[in-house]
């Protein structure tokens, strides 16, 4: 359980600068969970190469975690996900989405470590 309250605290740290936040979160979870981790990235402007995270969606355990980066702000959402069509949308405040998050990778992990057993 430490592994998963320290996750979430560096999460937490993490979110004080929103654009870094939504960067280094979506790099952090392409490369943890790639097949279940989906980014969208739009450029910064029109003639810019540069490009920004506007949305990130995980799939852990049966439900989808959605981060939307709107303007200077971030809107989170947890989804229950059944044969891959979201069946109810939920709004979390960013802490609370956090937590829900690390908790639902908490509980998948201690399965796998159950099975391998």
């Amino acid at each position: 359980m430490d592994d998963v309250d320290l996750l979430s605290a560096s999460l937490r740290a993490d979110a004080a600068d929103l654009g870094a936040f939504a960067e280094a979160f979506a790099q952090r979870f392409e490369s943890a969970l790639p097949g279940r981790t989906k980014v969208d990235r739009q450029r910064r402007g029109l003639l810019s190469r540069d490009k920004a995270v506007s949305r990130v969606a995980i799939d852990v355990d049966g439900e989808r975690y959605y981060l939307h980066v709107r303007g200077g702000s971030l809107e989170t959402a947890r989804c229950l996900v059944s044969g891959g069509i979201a069946l109810k949308s939920e709004s979390l405040a960013l802490p609370e989405w956090i937590d829900d998050l690390t908790a639902a990778l908490g509980r998948e992990a201690q399965r796998s470590a159950d099975a391998q057993q």
